[in-house]
């Protein structure tokens, strides 16, 4: 299983920490320094079924700086994902991929225990 994390991230602490208290073994990925490519954001995005705007950052400072609130519903989805692929930044974290491609954003313990336990 991947785990796309920015490590200062207190929530992606927080996931880490119920990951290990589960027994859950993962490989971690820094997603600032190994941002996630387009080809795995695309792939990830039609596995996950999830719409785009859930792969986002929203309340990250580049998201608001960029002012993507407002710019993101005049982009198509293809430039959406180029966006994101920019900036490991822009991506929800944490962010998880199974090895049979269930996909989940951010961290919500019901969910995460639905899929992965």
């Amino acid at each position: 299983m991947l785990f796309l994390e920015y490590p200062p991230c207190s929530t992606c602490k927080k996931a880490k920490k119920w990951l290990e208290a589960q027994g859950v073994s993962y490989t971690a990925r820094h997603i600032k320094e190994e941002n996630p490519s387009y080809e795995e954001l695309k792939e990830w995005l039609e596995s996950s079924g999830l719409p785009v705007k859930k792969f986002f950052n929203t309340s990250g400072l580049l998201y608001k700086s960029m002012e993507l609130k407002d710019k993101l519903p005049q982009m198509s989805v293809e430039e959406q994902l180029q966006l994101l692929a920019t900036d490991g930044m822009l991506v929800k974290r944490p962010l998880v991929v199974t090895e049979d491609g269930r996909v989940l954003t951010g961290f919500k313990e019901k969910e995460w225990t639905e899929v992965l336990l």
